[in-house]
């Protein structure tokens, strides 16, 4: 039985989008396959546990960097696992600088590397340029390279020239827990209640710069009152978000909420808002969880993202000039005066998710590429 090593910077129960991705992978393979896990502890101590009947190493983190969490103890943990456990195979998910080079200088020659690359750095330009030399080292070790759209492949620096060992692999969404219930149906009603002749907008994420909050907030201001404007989540920028919105009753922060009022508010919405600005929104499975239901999504384009090629313009919806807020608000007039353009884009989206972006597809497409 083949042994796979997985590395991750967390792990579940922490959810984030590499993580739920390390989290299918897993899944992926936990029939045929011998695996373990080892990531970050989000306390200072190490611990040990199991997820879905596969061990997982946590190592204790003392400091943060960046957002690069620092350990006493991964080193040796790193170490034992990889002595003990013998893989086969290592999946390294990108970035994840600190372990990058300790693992670099612990990998067996003869254990295949294969990095499951989430994003460039982009935001730390100097931690970035500091890590060069050591990416170059990782592409040239790595078997294969994992990316998740062939946009991203283009748009990265480093993807772009080691083409020859990069292998598409899209996200995918967990369609079962987007299941409506009989809770989120009732929900569901009551926002259309709520909000009857009104022309119902969701935005869905963290509040952090690249998620381009503010620039649907700005936008919401060259639009009548006939819109509503939902956005979920919570983060840095939650107060700086309200500020700028103050004053603005088309403008709702619902904070964050349950499974089921996720799904109440992307059944009740007319209009899907993906405002992220940067290529640290690398594909975009929000985008997709909200194309899932069937209603279409206004865009910025971000060149070497993936999120222009989850949502293709003219087809599921509409994409518009990076941060150009009169042009994002043009496109949300748009589709609210033309309903059979918002039921066209919607149908259209939904059939490209289930086609694509779906976990039975993921998995398969992992293992075509890891064999």
């Amino acid at each position: 039985m083949k042994k796979i090593l997985h590395i991750s910077k967390y792990y579940y129960p922490f959810r984030g989008g590499t993580e739920q991705i390390a989290q299918d992978c897993v899944n992926a393979f936990k029939e045929d396959c011998d695996q373990k896990i080892i990531c970050f502890n989000h306390e200072k101590e190490d611990a040990s546990d199991y997820v879905d009947g596969v061990e997982v190493i946590r190592c204790g983190c003392f400091a943060k960097i960046d957002s690069q969490a620092l350990s006493f103890s991964y080193r040796r943990r790193l170490k034992e696992v990889i002595s003990d456990f013998q893989p086969d195979m290592i999946i390294f998910h990108y970035p994840n600088p600190f372990v990058a080079s300790l693992l670099l200088q612990i990998i067996p020659e003869k254990c295949k590397l294969i990095i499951y690359w989430h994003l460039d750095i982009v935001k730390q330009k100097i931690l970035g340029k500091f890590f060069n030399g050591q990416n170059r080292r990782l592409i040239e070790r790595a078997d294969k390279l994992i990316a998740t759209s062939p946009n991203y492949v283009e748009g990265s620096s480093w993807l772009s020239m080691a083409k020859d060992k990069c292998y598409i692999v899209p996200n995918c969404i967990n369609e079962r827990r987007l299941q409506k219930t009989e809770k989120s149906e009732k929900l569901t009603e009551k926002i259309r209640k709520d909000n009857q002749d009104k022309v119902i907008c969701l935005a869905v994420g963290r509040h952090t710069e690249y998620k381009g909050f503010k620039y649907l907030i700005q936008a919401s201001k060259m639009l009548d009152d006939r819109f509503q404007i939902f956005i979920t989540g919570k983060g840095e920028l939650t107060e700086k978000l309200k500020k700028e919105a103050a004053g603005d009753n088309k403008v709702h922060f619902l904070g964050v909420i349950s499974d089921d009022e996720l799904k109440a508010y992307l059944s009740a919405m007319d209009i899907y808002c993906f405002p992220s600005i940067t290529k640290n929104e690398a594909f975009g499975l929000a985008l997709a969880e909200g194309m899932y239901f069937g209603k279409p999504a206004v865009t910025f384009n971000i060149p070497g993202s993936g999120v222009n090629y989850v949502c293709i313009d003219g087809k599921d919806g509409i994409e518009v000039e990076n941060r150009n807020v009169k042009k994002y608000a043009d496109a949300l007039e748009r589709l609210a005066a033309d309903k059979e353009l918002r039921n066209k884009f919607g149908e259209a989206g939904r059939k490209r998710v289930i086609e694509n972006f779906l976990d039975n597809q993921f998995r398969d497409n992992i293992r075509k590429v890891i064999v």
